[in-house]
């Protein structure tokens, strides 16, 4: 079963591309077992939107499913600049879900 940890994380939207809300964030694992750059979640052009939230009427929490956590564009080529995730979005804990570093990708230290 996966470990529950609360963390607080700003959830920016986007006025671009498919429009929705957008998470980046990196965590300790960032550099070593997935992208340096840090990964995101939300997507709605992917429509993942929907799943990666778990809402609970009248709570002002959300849980959020890293297992949707995508690696940017940026992890795949050089030709694209992604945005980075804030200083507040860098999570102490380990995050191993979602998409790992891109066997093709060199792993920024």
């Amino acid at each position: 079963m996966a470990q529950r940890s609360s963390s607080t994380l700003a959830v920016l939207s986007l006025v671009q591309y498919a429009g929705g809300l957008f998470v980046p964030f990196r965590d300790s694992t960032s550099g070593r077992e997935t992208y340096g750059g840090g990964r995101y979640l939300f997507d709605t052009a992917k429509d993942t939107d929907g799943l990666v939230l778990e809402v609970t009427p009248g709570s002002p929490e959300v849980v959020i499913d890293f297992n949707y956590g995508y690696n940017a564009s940026c992890a795949y080529s050089p030709r694209w600049a992604c945005p980075l995730a804030p200083p507040e979005n860098y999570l102490k804990v380990p995050v191993r879900a979602g998409e790992l570093t891109y066997k093709h990708t060199q792993v920024e230290t």
